[in-house]
């Protein structure tokens, strides 16, 4: 089962992938160094280490599905 501590919501906006707001220093309106193509990389296997240019804060996004994102650790 999938812990839901880990998972972080995303919207994508005109081709540009976006969070309301960062889990880590709580900016609003982040947008994500990942484009909406390398969602499937993810679903395949592939990890992203996904920089926040908020605050530098790097977790690794191991799975994605339509709404969320899936760190290797706790955002939550």
């Amino acid at each position: 089962m999938i812990p839901f501590s880990h998972t972080w919501p995303y919207d994508i906006i005109l081709g540009d992938m976006y969070v309301q707001y960062c889990p880590f220093c709580d900016q609003e309106n982040i947008l994500l160094p990942m484009r909406p193509k390398e969602l499937q990389n993810v679903r395949e296997g592939k990890k992203k280490l996904l920089v926040f240019p908020c605050c530098s804060a790097s977790p690794t996004v191991v799975d994605n599905d339509n709404d969320y994102l899936l760190f290797d650790r706790a955002v939550r």
